[in-house]
Order: C-alpha cells, then structure tokens, then sequence
C-alpha cells in the first residue's frame, strides 16, 4: 500500500496478503470442516489448523512499518499519525461494528457503543457472529496506534535495548496475568496484555534490519528458507501441544509463546525483505493487490464464508478434494467482495491522507 510518509515496499503488501490468508484459510477449514477442535494428530497442517498466527504476522507487520517510517524521519507529528490511522481502520471499522449489532439487535444495549473502542474484550457485539468475529484484533491495533510514536521516540534515544526492556516488563506482566486469570489461554490471546509484544518484535525487526540490511541481503535466500521452516515448525509446535482449541484454559507455554510466534514471524519478514525474491513484475503486482486489499479482505472473509455455506452448503460433501473446491470459489468470492469494499469504504478516506513525518535529511 502507498504511503506518503516512505517510499513504497511490495514486500510488505505481500506479506499483508499472506497474513490475510493464513486467517481465511484458518476459518474456512474450521467452518466447513474443522468443527473449531485441535488436531495434535496432524501437526504438519499446524498453519491451517491454527491459522490465527496470521494476527500475529499482521502486528508485527505492524510494528515494523511504523518503525521503518521513524527511522527514515525526524519526527512524527503525533495528531497527524493518529489522524491517518482513523482514516485507515475507522470507516471500514465502524461499518462491520454497524453490522454487527444489526444482527444482534435483539440483545442490543446502549451502553454496547462502547465496545467501538473495546471490542477484544467482554461482551462484544462483533463477536456475537461468526460473521463479523475477526473485527475482535482492531481494537488491539488501534491501542498500538495511540502509544507508537512515543515508543518510536524512546528507542530512538535509547537505542533497542529499550524494545527489549520492555518485551520483559510485558513478560512479568503476562506472567501475573497469567495466575490471576482462570482462563489464560483467551486472555492472552485476544488482548492487549497478550499481544502487545508481538508489535514491540516487530519495531526490533525494523531496527535490526535497518542495521543489518547489507549483510543481510547477502544471505536473504537463505535465511528465507530458514525462516519459512522454523515458522511451519512452530505451527506444528502449536497445532500438537499448544492448540487455541484445547480444553486446557491455562498453558503454562501461552505466557512465552505470543513471544516467540512474534519472533519467528519477524524472522520471515526481515528475510523476505532481504532476498528480493525476483517475482514476475505482473505476479508482484498482483501479489501487492492482495496485500492493498488485505484489511478489507481480512474484515470481511468470515462473511463470505458464512453466507457462502448458507448458499450452497460444502459442494461434494468435506473430504480434501471437495473441501479444496469449495475453498478455491469462497476465496474468490472474498476477493471480489473485498476489492468492492476497498474501492467504496477505503480508498476514498486513505485519499485524505496526510504525511505525518518531517524528514531526516530533507536536502536529501
């Protein structure tokens, strides 16, 4: 996605739209066939079964873009970044909120409007439906949105060991929310608490590549394929012994893991950036599309994929090859309804966007 604050990185669209499917992909199969259970049984489809780590990719995705940005410029002019942030999530935001509670009408109280700024926690009515569930992460988001430039700011002072301190305070903090909560497993998963670490790995990612860049690029294959197995590994890790689907509320493993799972994510994203992987310019295009399209796709997969089991149920029943047919036209159809969404609710307000950076080197 273009930005007016750095040059445009294909890259990280790409990324976006990785993120975005691993999600769909997550909740397509438990919907059609998943039937929302672990499966320790088969840990080698851990990034499907737990295809959630797509959130995981998106807030370290997060932390290191704006991180990028800061380090490219002097300042950030905190009313304009907060600005372009509520143009970017709000609208697309505040409509699936509207839908949300038009489903549930019924079960509508005033006082649920407040649940526009919390919608991680309690009763929220995104997460009455399936279909407007995944909106639970952009609260979440927007929490890391109001704090990142004076984070941007301290580690610019006081270097990454900064990020680092910090990734331990929110350990000791996970830890006691850890033993206090009866339900730890939810908790870290769908709140600040839990999740915050996941951006603050990412601002590190950015740092390091930052400093690392040229050395990096030397081995970016490389490190790539590295990078890509040890995520499909913690995936299996996960899918085998650290399933959100088990019936085990407390995993002593959930206060590091988001830690971890942010970690190796950052891995893929710093090395992806440093192969340059010599994508066909059509294919890189296309890629990028995806990734453009990602927050609408990402808002309103579970929708599509609701409405298109209601239409016409799991054509030639749940086995693979069906399954994979079935999930071949609801993918479509996602695409189709988001680049709708994109063009109708997003693009209009991400056009009054303003820059919110001055430029480190302005004569350059």
């Amino acid at each position: 996605m273009q930005s007016r604050n750095i040059g445009y990185i294909p890259e990280i669209d790409h990324l976006r739209l990785l993120a975005a499917m691993l999600v769909f992909c997550f909740h397509f199969f438990h919907f059609y066939a998943g039937n929302w259970k672990p499966y320790p049984d088969r840990p080698y489809l851990g990034l499907i079964t737990e295809g959630h780590t797509g959130v995981a990719l998106f807030f370290v995705l997060s932390g290191f873009i704006f991180m990028t940005i800061a380090l490219a410029s002097n300042e950030i002019r905190y009313a304009a970044f907060l600005r372009n942030r509520i143009l970017r999530i709000a609208p697309l935001f505040v409509i699936v909120f509207i839908v949300a509670v038009s489903i549930g009408r019924d079960r509508f109280e005033a006082v649920d409007l407040l649940y526009l700024f919390i919608t991680n926690i309690g009763d929220a009515p995104t997460s009455w439906h399936f279909a407007t569930g995944p909106a639970w992460s952009i609260s979440v988001e927007f929490a890391f949105y109001l704090v990142f430039p004076f984070l941007a700011v301290f580690t610019r002072e006081r270097g990454s060991a900064y990020l680092f301190q910090a990734i331990a305070l929110l350990f000791v903090i996970k830890l006691a929310a850890y033993f206090a909560t009866d339900n730890s497993k939810h908790m870290l998963y769908s709140t600040l608490v839990g999740r915050f670490d996941q951006f603050l790995v990412g601002m590190l990612a950015a740092v390091a590549y930052d400093r690392l860049k040229p050395a990096l690029e030397r081995q970016g294959k490389p490190l790539l394929a590295c990078a890509l197995v040890l995520v499909f590994l913690g995936a299996a890790f996960q899918a085998r012994w650290l399933s959100y689907f088990s019936a085990e509320p407390k995993q002593p493993l959930g206060v590091i893991w988001g830690t971890v799972e942010a970690i190796l994510w950052a891995g893929v994203v710093v090395s992806y950036l440093a192969a340059r992987l010599p994508w066909p310019a059509w294919l890189s295009r296309m890629l990028g599309k995806g990734g453009e399209w990602s927050f609408s796709f990402y808002m309103w997969h579970a929708m599509i994929i609701y409405v298109a089991h209601e239409l016409l149920g799991p054509i030639g029943g749940i086995g693979y090859p069906a399954l994979a047919f079935n999930g071949l036209l609801v993918l479509v159809a996602t695409f189709v309804f988001a680049r709708l969404s994109y063009g109708i609710i997003e693009r209009p307000f991400l056009d009054m966007r303003l820059r919110y950076t001055r430029a480190a080197n302005p004569a350059g």
